[in-house]
């Protein structure tokens, strides 16, 4: 088995690695170059394949892959933001407005429609302020760009329309589901709504989109093995598992990685528990040696003892959790394979330490360096930059192309297959250039913000750009405190209010009534009785005076935090 022997090679090469540190001026440098990585794969999907979904960087052409709107465009909408280049977004997000049209008889992927198109136009429009853009009154529960993921959504929503609440895969954006479409769709494709779904009810100020993902998410919870696990593909008529192999990978992952972001966007303690209850399940059956098999749901047998390339994101998800150790050890696991190959191939078998036939290739995923971002916030170790160095280094090498950057077919012979998918504008390259941009806006600026607040809502009542910014599954970051500027909250706004015009006047004994909830039941005023002292739940913020209380790097105070 090589495993344990990269695994020490690496040991020392961190070992090694951890001497140097990277200077301020070394950063902006290795930041120029991932810029000029970006511009030129972006100008040639511009030069050769818009309007298309995607280039085909080894014959300068472009083709539709998930839909046909212009796909990489929109993907790479707000990485133009994050790189500095306000001028272009808001070319982009007029064209974007001008040419992109939902009512197309085209049958779309539910899942990949979610989180490229609507994270993508959501995540842009709550990024218009900072562009420079002209704002609609009322931004962020207005815009052309929140319509346009409104209107996106809603030709989603037919997929939901299952007895189980759990969604078909592919839906007729023009025609909704058609009658022979399968009811078996992967796990991930159930559950990775609601961060999107969550944020468009709440500034549009419809419910729908968040109902309709929370209750495929309870639907998925109900049906998980006994020992604690979800298998890979579930018919979601009959809730019968059609793949029962369970792991943290392919047709996976992403669910798991919502229960915990929207556990902090929302801070709903329902989603915490959820995972919590599954990573107990996943550290008891799945984990050996800081690697992650598949096994068998029911059985906790070992199915498959390979890595998949898509697992890596599993550190960075640790590392929001507070599992420093084990998101570590993980990652140096991880990493030997990097090194090893100069990518991660698709399938990695663990025992023969090399690529398994047919999975070789390397379609320029982001999520080794996801994590390496995560794990260098959380830990500050400059470790992490070299291996963002290594990684720069490796697609420069490996994939460049004259049209663009293009996908490893085979890693062990380098190569390249005529895609370039857009996620590798709109996360590998993201996450690259945040791994060494550490006071940048959406890291919250530092540990203070960088003094660039912005107001929102009716009345600029709102405080958002503060930092905490929630990445989703395509690295579309969304402002947690956009969610509770708009109408759904304005009640929740008036009980707070009146509540500073009590503890204004001295010697008043008035107390406000108590909140109803959605359900109807009474939740605990946030005005304590004198002497009294709060329980915080499971997902709390530290205690601030007032004036810091509506957001503090991304983290929204709440009536129960």
């Amino acid at each position: 088995m090589r495993a344990p022997v990269c695994a020490a090679l690496l040991v020392w090469v961190l070992t090694d690695a951890a001497a140097r540190q990277f200077s301020e001026e070394e950063m902006a440098a290795v930041r120029q170059r991932i810029k000029s990585m970006f511009y030129h794969a972006y100008n040639s999907y511009l030069d050769n394949a818009f309007p298309y979904d995607e280039l085909r960087p080894l014959t300068c052409d472009g083709q539709d892959t998930w839909g046909s709107f212009s796909l990489t465009l929109i993907d790479a909408l707000d990485t133009l933001l994050v790189l500095g280049n306000r001028t272009e977004f808001q070319r982009v997000a007029s064209i974007l407005q001008d040419t992109v049209d939902f009512d197309i008889d085209v049958n779309a992927s539910v899942f990949e429609t979610n989180i490229r198109v609507v994270g993508g136009l959501l995540s842009a429009h709550l990024l218009a302020k900072r562009a420079g853009m002209e704002l609609e009154p009322g931004w962020p529960c207005s815009g052309p760009l929140l319509r346009m993921a409104e209107d996106a959504a809603r030709k989603l929503l037919p997929a939901f329309e299952t007895p189980t609440g759990m969604p078909y895969g592919t839906v007729n954006l023009l025609r909704g589901v058609s009658p022979t479409e399968t009811p078996v769709t992967c796990t991930a494709g159930v559950g990775t709504f609601i961060l999107e779904f969550a944020t468009l009810s709440r500034l549009t100020g419809d419910p729908t989109f968040e109902n309709v993902a929370r209750r495929a998410l309870r639907a998925l919870w109900k049906t998980r093995s006994d020992i604690g696990l979800v298998g890979n593909h579930i018919d979601i008529v009959s809730t019968k598992w059609v793949a029962q192999d369970a792991g943290i990978g392919a047709g996976v992952d992403s669910y798991f990685e919502y229960l915990v972001k929207g556990a902090v966007m929302l801070q709903d303690e329902e989603l915490l528990s959820m995972f919590q209850a599954y990573d107990r399940a996943i550290q008891n059956y799945t984990r050996f040696d800081d690697w992650y098999l598949w096994v068998q749901m029911h059985k906790g047998t070992v199915s498959m003892p390979i890595f998949q390339s898509l697992e890596a994101f599993w550190p960075g998800l640790q590392s929001l959790l507070g599992n420093l150790d084990s998101a570590v050890r993980t990652f140096q696991n991880y990493y030997s394979v990097w090194r090893q190959f100069g990518g991660l191939p698709e399938f990695y078998s663990i025992p023969q330490g090399y690529t398994v036939d047919k999975r070789e290739g390397y379609p320029l995923r982001p999520e080794l360096i996801e994590s390496a971002m995560y794990l260098f916030r959380a830990t500050g170790d400059h470790t992490y930059l070299q291996l963002g160095v290594d990684a720069l280094e490796s697609i420069e090498k490996i994939a460049k192309t004259p049209c663009g950057y293009a996908s490893v077919k085979d890693l062990r012979d380098h190569q390249l297959d005529n895609r370039m998918e857009s996620f590798f504008l709109a996360e590998t390259i993201k996450y690259l250039y945040l791994l060494f941009d550490p006071t940048h806006f959406l890291h919250g600026g530092g540990t203070e913000g960088d003094g660039s607040w912005e107001e929102g809502g009716e009345a600029g009542e709102c405080v958002l750009g503060a930092g905490g910014f929630i990445f989703n599954t395509e690295a579309h970051p969304l402002d947690p405190a956009a969610l509770y500027c708009c109408g759904r909250h304005d009640q929740d706004r008036q009980e707070l209010q009146d509540i500073l015009l009590t503890l204004s006047q001295p010697g008043s004994q008035s107390k406000p009534p108590p909140k109803q909830t959605e359900g109807g039941s009474q939740s605990e005023s946030i005005a304590l009785k004198p002497g009294e002292k709060k329980t915080p739940p499971l997902l709390s913020c530290p205690v601030q005076p007032f004036s810091a209380r509506l957001s503090i790097l991304g983290q929204v105070f709440t009536d129960d935090t």
